[in-house]
């Protein structure tokens, strides 16, 4: 028998709205997949209890008050509905192991998705956009099939290792951060650099990549604007959610 919480202190009703406002700007941006792709974070001040999205909605139907609060046993805690399988076993295991993340989005966004099906590196440092996430890549090169099984999270985690991007082969991409700001600004920021490697390898022109000394310098450079831009750009996309009139923070 699990003990009750409180869940209306103020930081965990403000993560409550942050985390459905990138649901909602996911949506916005074509950037989800029908109801199977999935954003969780930690629940403040509770390292062993995160927030996600119940099965069965689209991200354009999150709002604050329809996510789930679960610990790493599938218990629900808080909220109406029961999280997709795929989506607990995956984030779980992933806020379990890496407690450093604090924030986890797993999409099936297109031009990432897309660059998931290709062999070989899915990034070639040829636009500045990627360069945010040199040295920062995993990639799973062993499909499975769904994860099921609390043994596919485990090794979807393992994969990760230090990493904060995912490109898990023939699937989708998995972001983490420290904050729900970075990890939408992380989210972002992948799709444009997947969307420009995308086109520059329709093209089928000679790729003009940068040189590995100045892509480490300039993944350096991106990541000290890390906190700030994140918390920046989180509430660009509050702002603007709030300007459709968007019931997303109920």
């Amino acid at each position: 028998m699990h003990r009750p919480f409180d869940f209306t202190a103020p930081a965990i009703v403000q993560a409550r709205i942050d985390l459905a406002a990138c649901f909602r700007m996911a949506a916005e941006l074509g950037m989800h997949e029908g109801i199977c792709n999935h954003l969780s974070a930690v629940v403040p001040g509770h390292p062993s209890l995160f927030f996600v999205n119940p099965l069965g909605l689209s991200f354009s139907e999150i709002t604050a008050s329809r996510l789930l609060i679960c610990d790493f046993e599938g218990n629900v805690l808080d909220g109406q509905g029961e999280p997709e399988r795929t989506a607990f076993h995956i984030h779980a295991r992933i806020h379990m192991l890496h407690p450093s993340a604090t924030a986890c989005f797993h999409t099936h966004m297109p031009y990432a998705t897309a660059l998931c099906s290709i062999e070989g590196a899915p990034l070639s440092w040829t636009s500045q956009a990627s360069l945010k996430f040199f040295g920062r890549i995993a990639v799973d090169d062993e499909y499975n099939g769904l994860a099921l099984d609390p043994g596919e999270g485990d090794r979807i985690a393992s994969i990760m290792g230090n990493a904060s991007i995912a490109f898990l082969r023939n699937h989708g991409v998995i972001v983490v951060g420290a904050s729900i700001g970075e990890a939408w600004d992380d989210l972002y920021y992948l799709e444009r650099a997947c969307q420009n490697e995308y086109m520059a390898r329709c093209t089928q022109g000679r790729l003009s990549r940068v040189a590995e000394e100045t892509a480490a310098r300039t993944s350096k450079q991106w990541s000290s604007f890390g906190p700030v831009a994140g918390r920046l750009h989180l509430a660009s996309i509050k702002r603007h959610v709030d300007r459709l009139a968007v019931d997303y923070a109920a």
